[in-house]
């Protein structure tokens, strides 16, 4: 497995294992990281995921040789919908329901940028180097960064980057608002599984409302979210979280949510 899946508690870890390859993605790479997704979204036990890689490097990007005759033939990822998710969104609308993490180090090209852009929290090495490689290499972006890096960096901070393939740094990053945490060289997946931990106790049934109507919002616009958004409270107020949310409140401790 280049891909290594396990769970802590309520969170599904999920390790880019190929560091002598600098973490560069085959196709079965994308179709384990897919079917984790699909575990993730799910499996009633699990309420976040954390994305990490082995090795000094995140990724060094797309193993080309193996996905130039997919993408010459105008097929894209591979995706079987029965039993995966696509990471990228690129190939349906069909999106994990629940939160991901990602802890990134290094060089995090390509795919690896694409990728991050559709996590909702990310964590970044100091020594991180971001870059869109494709235009060195004869081609373009196909994972989603010409749709979501303007969106997230701003139009101009995201062209000077995709048309030249330069890289930028982690700093860049954090001063753009893509990562929300820096932290020192081999630290950034403590500081990712602390903030996994952190979600994963609180009110599944919140989180998954909170991300689902932040979504709405961003892909339909906000009057589709404001349309939604007191029916879907509705049913989240009906829940035993609730309850055990105010009874821990008058009890002055800790909820302790079981996502029912």
């Amino acid at each position: 497995m280049t891909i290594n899946v396990r769970t802590e508690d309520h969170i599904l870890l999920m390790e880019v294992d190929r560091p002598k390859k600098y973490n560069a993605m085959t196709r079965e790479m994308f179709h384990q990281i897919a079917q984790a997704y699909f575990e993730l979204d799910r499996n009633p036990d699990l309420r976040v995921g954390l994305v990490y890689a082995a090795g000094p490097h995140f990724t060094s990007g797309l193993e080309l040789t193996d996905w130039a005759e997919a993408f010459s033939g105008g097929e894209g990822f591979p995706i079987d919908k029965k039993t995966e998710i696509d990471p990228f969104y690129m190939m349906n609308d069909t999106r994990c329901s629940k939160p991901v993490i990602i802890a990134v180090q290094g060089y995090c090209y390509t795919w690896g940028v694409e990728f991050l852009l559709n996590t909702d929290i990310r964590v970044a090495a100091t020594d991180t180097r971001f870059g869109m490689l494709e235009v060195r290499r004869g081609f373009f972006p196909c994972g989603g960064a010409t749709l979501r890096l303007p969106k997230e960096i701003g139009w101009g901070n995201a062209q000077r980057y995709l048309l030249s393939g330069d890289e930028w740094s982690a700093e860049d990053a954090y001063r753009f608002g893509m990562v929300q945490h820096l932290t020192e060289p081999g630290k950034q997946f403590d500081k990712a599984l602390e903030i996994a931990r952190r979600v994963a106790s609180a009110a599944p049934l919140g989180v998954r409302s909170i991300l689902k109507s932040c979504r709405t919002a961003a892909l339909k616009g906000e009057q589709a979210a404001k349309d939604s958004i007191f029916q879907e409270l509705e049913k989240v107020m009906k829940s035993e979280d609730v309850q055990e949310g105010i009874k821990s409140f008058i009890e002055r401790r800790a909820a302790v949510f079981q996502g029912k």
